[in-house]
């Protein structure tokens, strides 16, 4: 079988959750939406489930899943329903949705339930992409308490750049949603991922750890709480073939990398279409037999070149880690001109194994 697997610790996954909940001192939704970012939502939620206050995913396809699968806990639907007729799933499998536009109220207010629903109400603070204006935001708070359809009601915005530490805009962003909810009695939810993190001085009754939980950093910059993270993922390959290259020769598709002296090259079975990023560049980071070595020449679609000049024991068979314990995503990401949710995301072909039971 070919040798290219995604290893996920779940040990490793708790302990990042433990981590969201002991630095925001709140109730945390583990994010699990897009697969649980290439990790396998059931697995994760499933080894979630006995302490988390509740999941987040994307849309009712993805929550269904997991109610499929046994999830019984809260799951919230962060970008709400898509359709009015959504409303009769979202009732039927007792989800939490996001309202963040009037359409979203006016149908909430026309449905048939058994039951009333719990609605996470969104502000626009100053993201700009989806929720409601902050001069409209009372009225619809008053709307949805006066429909009866409503049990709970959860104020909530999102931070456009709580990854830049220094950034003014979070603390402005603040001040808008403290202001358009002067007055409400409600829990609050603002702190995602980097919000948990690096700003511990933002209320938050409910906290969203996202990229956190997998372990990989949503700073670019070294940062002491995000130090403390496990990373969940490691993935992992095999050399498959040697060549011993005379300096001058080139290696792989458009002569990318050039051997400056006589190398040794191992092609490894990785490349762009297990999710490996495509634009990685020579000297991006690979752990070769535990020792740290380089990429060099261009990343192929089933393919991957690294330098073994300087590993004179590592050859046929040698275990390759592209991104784990030994070398960060985050890194391999920088090095990619990406970000680690995107890596984490674009994993596909690759078999998942789970650790930690």
């Amino acid at each position: 079988m070919r040798p290219a697997r995604a290893l996920i610790d779940l040990d490793a996954l708790r302990h990042n959750y433990r981590l969201a909940r002991e630095l925001s001192g709140a109730r945390a939704l583990a994010v699990v939406k897009a697969d649980a970012y290439g990790h396998g939502a059931v697995r994760c939620a499933q080894a979630l489930e006995a302490e988390a206050d509740g999941f987040a995913v994307a849309c009712i396809e993805e929550a269904l899943a997991l109610r499929e699968a046994g999830i019984r806990a809260p799951i919230l639907l962060l970008e709400g329903f898509f359709e009015a007729d959504e409303l009769a799933l979202i009732d039927q499998h007792d989800l939490w949705c996001v309202a963040h536009t009037q359409w979203q109220i006016e149908a909430i207010e026309q449905a048939q339930l058994s039951k009333p629903l719990t609605v996470w109400l969104k502000l626009d603070s100053g993201m700009h992409r989806v929720g409601l204006h902050p001069a409209e935001y009372q009225a619809a708070y008053r709307r949805l308490l006066a429909s009866g359809k409503v049990g709970k009601i959860v104020l909530m915005s999102h931070f456009a750049r709580a990854d830049e530490p220094e950034c003014e805009r979070t603390s402005e962003q603040l001040a808008v949603f403290q202001q358009a909810r002067e007055g409400l009695s409600a829990e609050v939810s603002l702190r995602n991922s980097p919000a948990v993190l690096g700003w511990p001085q933002v209320p938050s009754d409910w906290v969203r750890p996202g990229i956190m939980l997998y372990g990989a950093t949503p700073f670019e910059q070294a940062q002491e709480q995000a130090a403390r993270l496990q990373p969940v993922m490691t993935l992992e390959s095999k050399v498959i073939s040697v060549r011993e290259l005379p300096a001058g020769e080139p290696v792989g598709y458009g002569a990318r990398f050039v051997a400056e002296r006589p190398t040794r090259v191992g092609v490894v079975a990785m490349g762009y279409a297990d999710g490996y990023p495509r634009h990685a560049p020579s000297g991006t980071p690979v752990v070769v037999d535990g020792q740290l070595t380089r990429l060099i020449g261009r990343v192929s679609m089933d393919m991957l070149t690294v330098d073994l000049t300087d590993l004179p024991q590592a050859g046929l068979g040698s275990h390759v880690e592209l991104w784990g314990k030994q070398v960060l995503a985050s890194d391999v990401a920088m090095a990619a001109g990406s970000i680690p949710y995107q890596i984490f995301c674009n994993l596909r072909r690759v078999p998942l194994l789970y650790l930690g039971g």
